[in-house]
C-alpha cells in the first residue's frame, strides 16, 4: 500500500460559488404573475421542494426512472463498472495514513450514476444541448444509501455507450415485440 501524507485541516481552500435558484427575487416574480394561484413565497418554495423529492423518490425506485414535465428530459439511475482511476476512501486513508480505496462489496463492485437525457426526438426544444442536471446533495446521499440494497433493479449501462442510442435501441425493441404480437394474432399455420 501506498503512503498518504497528514491533509493540512487550515490550509487555503477555494470554495466554489454556489448557485440558487430559487431566490428571493424570483420567487417573488413567481407570486406576482397572473398564472400563479399561490401568491405566498414560503408555499411556492415548498411545492417546489415537495416535487423535488418525488421525482427524486420516483428515479430511486423505479427502474425506468421519471420523464420530467414540459419534455425537458428523462433522468434514470444507471448500474456502471467501476472507474478506471483510484477512488479513494479519504476519511480512511486520512485515519491509517496509507492510500485505501472504495471497493463497493455490496454491489460486486458495481457503482451507481444518475443519467439526465435529452436527445430523443420528443425532447427537441431550443437549445436542448446546453442543458445539464446536477444532483442535489440530498438526492446524491438518499442514492447512495438506497443503491446497495436494489442494484440489480437498475439498467446496466456500458461506459462507452451514449444514452441516446441505449433509448433508441429500447424503443426498436419495444416497437418489434408489437409487432411480433400483431403477426401472431393473424397468423395461420394451414394458409399456403
Amino acid at each position: 500500500m501506498k503512503d498518504a501524507v497528514k491533509v493540512n485541516l487550515k490550509g487555503p481552500r477555494y470554495k466554489q460559488p454556489r448557485l440558487v435558484t430559487t431566490t428571493d427575487e424570483w420567487l417573488t416574480d413567481i407570486a406576482a404573475s397572473s398564472d400563479c394561484l399561490v401568491k405566498d413565497k414560503a408555499v411556492i418554495k415548498n411545492i417546489i421542494v415537495e416535487t423535488n423529492r418525488a421525482i427524486a423518490s420516483t428515479v430511486i425506485n423505479y427502474r425506468d426512472g421519471i420523464e420530467l414535465p414540459e419534455q425537458l428530459g428523462c433522468i434514470f439511475l444507471g448500474t456502471c463498472q467501476p472507474k478506471i482511476r483510484k477512488n479513494v476512501d479519504f476519511k480512511s486513508t486520512d485515519h491509517y495514513l496509507k492510500v485505501i480505496q472504495h471497493r463497493n462489496w455490496e454491489s460486486d463492485n458495481y457503482l451507481a450514476k444518475i443519467f439526465y437525457t435529452n436527445y430523443e426526438t420528443k425532447y427537441k426544444f431550443k437549445f436542448h444541448q446546453l442543458w445539464g442536471f446536477k444532483a442535489a446533495r440530498e438526492f446524491t446521499r438518499t442514492v447512495a444509501a438506497e443503491y446497495p440494497k436494489k442494484w440489480k433493479m437498475y439498467i446496466q449501462i456500458d461506459h462507452t455507450l451514449k444514452v441516446s442510442r441505449l433509448y433508441r435501441h429500447y424503443l426498436k425493441d419495444a416497437n418489434r415485440i408489437i409487432l411480433d404480437k400483431e403477426r401472431l394474432q393473424t397468423y395461420n399455420p394451414l394458409e399456403i
